[in-house]
Formats: C-alpha cells, sequence, structure tokens
C-alpha cells in the first residue's frame, strides 16, 4: 500500500492530510524520505560540472523538501497531539535525523564546492539574498564539523545523535509529570475566592475523570488561577510544590541527570568545534554576538529593574502582613499581586473575561492584521484537522482574495497529549522558484480556557497577550516573502525573533484599539472607557519583579552554558545563581531547572536574553508608532516590509532601514520604568 507521506500531498495547496496519515506511516516514511534526500545531496556533490552557486548553494537550499515537510508534520504532531506511539517514533526518530544532518555536514565533496563558491564569491555578482544564502551555508557546515579530522567528525555526529534524543525525553518528561499529577477535592469551602467559572472547569475536569467534586491539575488553565485567586494558603502551597518538583522527583520521569548530560554534551560540541563554551558558539550568530554583550545587557536592566522590584514586594508583604502571614512566599506572590492589582486600578481578571470571548479577540487580531498589512482571513471547512479543536482560515491580501497569502492553524485549548504553554509553528515553508511563489502553512497553539456547557472560551488578559505574541510570530511565516525557504519567515536570528510578537502585544494596552474588540459575550456592551484606561495603565504593574525574574532566568540559561563542567548538583547551582536575585525565600524541594523546557528542548539555549533583547526592539519600534499614530500606513508598510525579509538581511540593517537608527535601549527603560 502507497504510503501517503513519501510523496508531495495531493491535497489543496499540499496541506498536510491529517486525516489520512496513519502513526505507523511515519517510521517508513523517514526512511524512505532520508535516503531519497542522501541520493540529492549525492548527485550534488557529485556534480561533474564545476561547482556554481545555482548547481551547489541554490540545489543544496530546495533540497530535502518532502523530508522538511513529514519532519514538520510529525514534531509538531509530537508537541500537539501526542500518544505513547509517537513518542517511541520520536525516540527512534530524532537520531536517525541528526544521523542524516551529519552526513551532509561532513560530507567532504559537497563541502569541497561550497567552498569553492564561496572562495570566489566576489566575482559571482550575487543578489543580497544569495550572498545571504552562500554565506549561511558555509558557515553552517564549518560550524557543523565541515573542517575537522575523520576523529573529530565522528565525534560531533555521536554527540549530535544523543543530544536529538536527551533534549526530546527531557520534553516527554516534562509533560509526563504535568499530567501525572492532580488534586480531587470534593468541599467547596477548601476553593473560597476561586471565581465560579474556574470552578466550573474544575467540576468538568472531575467529571471527566468519573469523580465528584472538583479537579485541579498542573495545565496552566487550571494551576493559574488557582495560585491567582484561593484563599487557601495551605492548598496553594501544595499545587505550588506540586508544580515545582516537577521532573525534580527522583522519579523515572527526574531531568536532573538529563540537564548534566545535555550541558556536558553542548559544551563538548562548542570545545570540538574551537570555542570556549556552548554561549560563546551559540552567540556567535546573535545579534547580541558575545556573552559580554549579553552580560552587560542584563546587568544593565538589573541594576535597572531591583529597586522598583523590591518596593514592589514590599508592597506585597505589607498586605500579606496585614492577613497574618509573617514571612511571604512564592506561592502567595500571585495571589496577593492581583489583590494589589485590584486596589491600584480597581482590574479583576474575572470581571474582564466577558468581555474577551476568544472569537471576538481571534477578530480584532485578525483585523489588526488588515488595518497594518493588508490581510483577509477566511475561515475554512475544506482542510484536514489533526483534532476537532483546530480551525483553519485562508489568508488573502485584502486586495486580491484569490491569491493565497498563507493558510493557517489554529489550536487554542488543552488536552492530554498537548505540551503547555502557547508557540507558533509551521507546517511548510514559503519559498519562490521557477516563478512560483509556494506560500507558508502556519499554525498558533495555544492553551486557553475552555469553552463550557454554560458559555464559550473567555480569555484573562493575559491569555488576550499570548493571542498576540502568538499572532505575531505568525504574521512573521505569513508575510514570508524571500526566494529561499531556509531564509523565510522566522528563521531570523535568535534575538530578533521575538520582535513581531511582543511587537504586537503592544496593542493591547492601547484604548484606541482596544474598545474595538473588548465587548460583553451577552449584552454587546463594551469595556467601559475608565476599565480600559485603567487596564492601559497596569501595564507596567509589577514590571521590576517580572524583570528580575525573566533576567534571573537569562543569567541561570548563561550560566549553564558557559560553566557545564562546574554543574554538578542542580539545585545548589540553581541557587548560586539565583540567589541574588530571589526576592522569596527558596524552598528546597523545588528547582525549576527541570522543567526549563526553552533551553533544555526548544531552540533557547544561550539565548533565553533573547525575550528582553527583543523588549528594546519592539519598544522602540512601537515608539516609532505612538509619534505617528498606532495605525500609521507608511511606517505599517515599512515593518511590514520587515517582517517579509525573514533571514536574507543583518537583523540590525533589516531594523535600521524600517526605524532609521539602531534601536535605543532607553525606550524599554522609559516604557518599563519611566
Amino acid at each position: 500500500m502507497e504510503n501517503i507521506l513519501t510523496a508531495p500531498f495531493k491535497t489543496k495547496y499540499e496541506t498536510a492530510p491529517f486525516e489520512e496519515v496513519k502513526t505507523s506511516d511515519f517510521l517508513p516514511a523517514f526512511r524512505h524520505l532520508i535516503k531519497i534526500s542522501e541520493g540529492e545531496i549525492q548527485q550534488i556533490a557529485g556534480n561533474p560540472e564545476p561547482p556554481t552557486f545555482a548547481n551547489t548553494i541554490e540545489a543544496l537550499a530546495y533540497s530535502g523538501q518532502q523530508l522538511d515537510r513529514v519532519s514538520s508534520l510529525f514534531f509538531n504532531l509530537s508537541s500537539a497531539e501526542t500518544s505513547d506511539e509517537i513518542e517511541e517514533i520520536a525516540q527512534e526518530v530524532s537520531p536517525m535525523l541528526s544521523e542524516f544532518s551529519s552526513k551532509i555536514s561532513q560530507n567532504e565533496e559537497l563541502f569541497s564546492r561550497i567552498k569553492s563558491v564561496y572562495d570566489n564569491r566576489a566575482s559571482l555578482k550575487l543578489s543580497g539574498e544569495q550572498e545571504m544564502l552562500l554565506e549561511d551555508t558555509y558557515l553552517g557546515f564549518v560550524r557543523s564539523g565541515a573542517l575537522l579530522d575523520e576523529e573529530g567528525k565522528k565525534k560531533l555526529e555521536d554527540i549530535d545523535k544523543e543530544l536529538s534524543t536527551k533534549t526530546l525525553q527531557f520534553g516527554q518528561n516534562v509533560l509526563a509529570a504535568t499530567n501525572a499529577y492532580f488534586r480531587h477535592i470534593t468541599e467547596k469551602s477548601e476553593l473560597e475566592g476561586i471565581p465560579e467559572s474556574i470552578m466550573q472547569q474544575y467540576a468538568e475536569e472531575a467529571q471527566r475523570r468519573g469523580l465528584d467534586g472538583f479537579v485541579i491539575t498542573l495545565k496552566s488553565p487550571s494551576y493559574l488561577p488557582l495560585m491567582t485567586y484561593a484563599k487557601n494558603r495551605q492548598l496553594r502551597k501544595e499545587i505550588a510544590l506540586a508544580s515545582g518538583r516537577r521532573a525534580f522527583d527522583n522519579s523515572e520521569r527526574d531531568n536532573q541527570k538529563l540537564i548534566r548530560e545535555i550541558i556536558t554534551l553542548r559544551n563538548n560540541e562548542a570545545q570540538l568545534l574551537g570555542y570556549d563554551n556552548y554561549a560563546d558558539f551559540i552567540l556567535e550568530e546573535r545579534m547580541a554576538k558575545s556573552t559580554a554583550k549579553v552580560y552587560e545587557f542584563l546587568n544593565e536592566l538589573l541594576e535597572k529593574a531591583r529597586p522598583f522590584a523590591e518596593k514592589e514586594i514590599a508592597e506585597l508583604k505589607k498586605m500579606a502582613a496585614a492577613e497574618g502571614i509573617s514571612e511571604m512566599q512564592s506561592y502567595d506572590h500571585a495571589y496577593f499581586a492581583e489583590k494589589l492589582r485590584k486596589e491600584k486600578f480597581d482590574i479583576d481578571d474575572e470581571e474582564l473575561r466577558p468581555y474577551f470571548e476568544l472569537e471576538s479577540v481571534q477578530e480584532a487580531v485578525f483585523g489588526l492584521a488588515g488595518t497594518l498589512f493588508g490581510l483577509k482571513f477566511k475561515q475554512s471547512s475544506g482542510y484536514q484537522k489533526y483534532h476537532p479543536d483546530i480551525q483553519v482560515f485562508e489568508v488573502y491580501d485584502e486586495r486580491d482574495d484569490t491569491e493565497l497569502v498563507a493558510i493557517l492553524y489554529t489550536d487554542y485549548f488543552p488536552r492530554e497529549g498537548k505540551q503547555a504553554g502557547a508557540w507558533m509553528t509551521n507546517y511548510k515553508d514559503q519559498w519562490q522558484k521557477d516563478g512560483e511563489n509556494s506560500r507558508p502553512h502556519i499554525s498558533i497553539v495555544c492553551n486557553f480556557t475552555k469553552p463550557t456547557a454554560e458559555r464559550p472560551s473567555l480569555l484573562t488578559f493575559q491569555e488576550v497577550t499570548t493571542l498576540f505574541h502568538e499572532f505575531g510570530h505568525a504574521l512573521h511565516g505569513i508575510l514570508a516573502n524571500t526566494q529561499y525557504p531556509g531564509l523565510s519567515g522566522t528563521s531570523v536570528e535568535w534575538d530578533f525573533v521575538e520582535l513581531p510578537s511582543q511587537f504586537l502585544e503592544n496593542y493591547c494596552y492601547e484604548p484606541e484599539f482596544v474598545k474595538t474588540f473588548a465587548k460583553h459575550y451577552q449584552t454587546g456592551e463594551t469595556l467601559p472607557d475608565e476599565k480600559i484606561e485603567k487596564l492601559s495603565a497596569s501595564k507596567n504593574f509589577m514590571e521590576g519583579y517580572q524583570t528580575m525574574r525573566q533576567v534571573g532566568f537569562a543569567l541561570l540559561d548563561l550560566a549553564y552554558h558557559t560553566r557545564a563542567e562546574q554543574v554538578e548538583d542542580i539545585k545548589a547551582f540553581e541557587n548560586e545563581i539565583l540567589r541574588d536575585l530571589s526576592l522569596y525565600p527558596e524552598n528546597p524541594d523545588t528547582a525549576m531547572s527541570p522543567t526549563f523546557s526553552h533551553i533544555f528542548q526548544g531552540g533557547y539555549a544561550a539565548g533565553y536574553y533573547s525575550y528582553k533583547w527583543a523588549e528594546v526592539l519592539d519598544a522602540d519600534a512601537f515608539y516609532y508608532f505612538k509619534e505617528n499614530g498606532i495605525f500609521n500606513e507608511n511606517i505599517a508598510n515599512k515593518f511590514k516590509h520587515l517582517l517579509s525579509q525573514g533571514g536574507t538581511k543583518d537583523p540590525m540593517e533589516l531594523y535600521k532601514e524600517f526605524r532609521g537608527d539602531e534601536p535605543k535601549i532607553d525606550s524599554l527603560l522609559k516604557r518599563a520604568f519611566g
């Protein structure tokens, strides 16, 4: 029987055939497509013609496209709709793909051709995008060990294979640990303070498990409301400790040993390639360029944020003391922060929820994309989906609804086989070849509060900003307009990739825009002006604390990737790095590193600082809009051009084309601290 994955998909716009694919198709498809791709590589490497940009660099850029499609499909399902069978396949496939990648990067015949083109680049009269592709290709091979001797290449290949399985296992352990815990409560009085809508959610979770009463899990839509609203301090402590012990409990899901193995392997890889440590290796290809520059940046933020953070926590401790709490703990923070926020701004997330129906917020962000970038979204039922919750949209230029710009999938609600958090991903890159502009297939994945039998999905304001954030990433993919798939969309330097996502969040605080969609889901009443103004004023609430927290995570990330050889005890190492940054007493029974998926599974290793780095960019970019009008057509067109260029230019050059100058940290400091 034909395997549907081994040939271009015969669906509309070659979208993923989710409903036709069987899990058992993946492993044989990977084996077949790796063999096909190896043949393509050998054709390029063994070409008897002299190496040229077209027959070597360009040919390589377009090779392996079906393998890329299947890899995207499989690993996206592994994150959003996994199963035991998928996880088993992932453990087998990851080292296969790593080995395939190593074979390419260590193919001496192929690298010889690439180097020949690179050495003669001055005479080739290449376009800017072609020059970037050539440089990325050459340096990519060098950074993958092309200049190593045979022994070094073998060591690097073994390291990459080990890393591929260990980072995957890290994420699987976090998901399993999150799913393993639940707290069953039969007495409603134990949940005093929890809003009725959340109580209903807890009751439905209990019913789903065949239990009476209420069930709390460690998934965000369940965990965060409890920590924010529950008056029961002992319950807050219990749930917080359960969350903090995930993958830190000496069970088969414990990630401490994996962390040591991952950072050691990364350090060995970097040193094999001639770098002092993994952070130096990573930062060479970032806007920041060096660890010294990142430390300078983080310490400047820390110096500015600390006095604000200490003042903020002092206010919370005063509130806690009034309730008889002599020593406030980290599990008290969200509860008293919400009380203080309500006192200062008269804002209550549960009072706001009815004004932020998911469908309305989605329409608003689609409308904003139309206003700024001329996009139009049409929901369609004519596409296959991997779960009934998924919605599919065709994206068009509003001036021409016959020419597809992109396909957008949205996946909003938590479920058993889905990782926590929110992210944007793609199922197909954008590229141009032989007169065809092949458009991207983009996906947004979130874990928002589910609709209940009584009411639709109503978002907290934090969930509203999350949707705007991920949609900003999606726009980076949707608007892609480059020639080569490897330079398209979000294929940019990691400390640049958060610019569009964090930029779009700014609109959530603009009264002029918010009042266009913040309407009560039952009455249609617009959120009152004074509430919108207070929402806008609350933007920097707890900004000092949040900045110190993010800087702490970034410093911990850098420490793991500059001092790997010194890490023995994970908890002790965490304490050493975070001791001077912690504003609450440390708990010996919990650790955050074993669930720090951003750096041990995702792509943020030695790059977590990029969230704050990108805030400088987004603050500076949005200030440009604020000076000239938040919907300014001319500036929006310039920003659209920036997004469309992907990784075809140095990001600083792209930013300067948009803004006319380099970004200033003063824009962020002014926005955050006045």
